[in-house]
């Protein structure tokens, strides 16, 4: 059982252990395979190591070691021994004082009375992390319904978006044959309207022609002729 960490002492994860020490976490994981083979004690919570100063100290060693790993680890198993020796020594005499308690009933009411205080704020203080832990909750449930809406949300709006396109895209295409059906009997009728002037040009050629004919005809006739021709003048 560890009995070195110090009060308030920062836990670190494999990951931040990493990091302070300046080492890949797969080597931190293999530090620490290395130190528990020897002997070597960690924090655990669960299968996860956790990690304090003293236990970066030594992911240190190793690193910078020119020994083989495994004996270096040892003489870190053997200090760290010899620090919870220290330790269970320390407590011992500590745990002695108990014996020391103040026979003066106000004092030891005062002692009590700090004790039942520290265990008050204790317990309001884990209050307060269960209500910070249940808002907390209800906040992760508010943001994943706002996610579920959004992207329902942008879902429809794609669907409706692509609906109006192929609508859109429809008249468009609607409107545009109608056009061309627009332009081509336009252009039907202005080929029958040019056929029809051509027609009317040639017939007025045609009957010009047989005029000139008839006149020349009259020209080459007798002189009485020629009389009947004076006489369309004069009307």
């Amino acid at each position: 059982m560890r009995r070195d960490i110090q009060p308030n002492e920062r836990a670190f994860s494999s990951k931040e252990a990493a990091e302070e020490v300046g080492i890949a976490t797969p080597t931190v994981r293999k530090y620490g395979q290395i130190l528990e083979r020897n002997g070597y004690e960690f924090l655990k919570d669960g299968d996860r190591r956790i990690f304090v100063q003293t236990d970066l100290n030594a992911l240190i060693a190793l690193r910078d070691t020119d020994k083989p790993l495994d004996e270096t680890a040892k003489d870190l198993v053997e200090r760290q021994k010899e620090r919870l020796t220290e330790s269970d020594t320390s407590e011992i005499a500590v745990s002695g004082t108990y014996n020391q308690l103040p026979n003066d009933p106000a004092q030891l009411k005062e002692a009590l009375m700090y004790v039942v205080n520290e265990l008050a704020a204790a317990r309001e203080m884990n209050l307060e992390l269960k209500n910070d832990m249940s808002h907390l909750k209800t906040a992760v449930s508010r943001l994943q319904q706002d996610h579920h809406v959004i992207s329902s949300t942008i879902g429809n709006s794609a669907h409706k978006t692509n609906v109006k396109m192929e609508k859109l895209i429809q008249q468009q295409s609607a409107h545009y044959e109608a056009l061309l059906e627009e332009e081509k009997e336009k252009s039907e009728l202005l080929q029958k309207q040019i056929q029809a002037m051509r027609d009317e040009q040639k017939q007025e050629w045609n009957s010009q022609n047989d005029f000139n004919r008839r006149l020349e005809e009259r020209m080459q006739g007798p002189k009485e002729s020629w009389n009947w021709l004076f006489s369309l003048f004069k009307k």
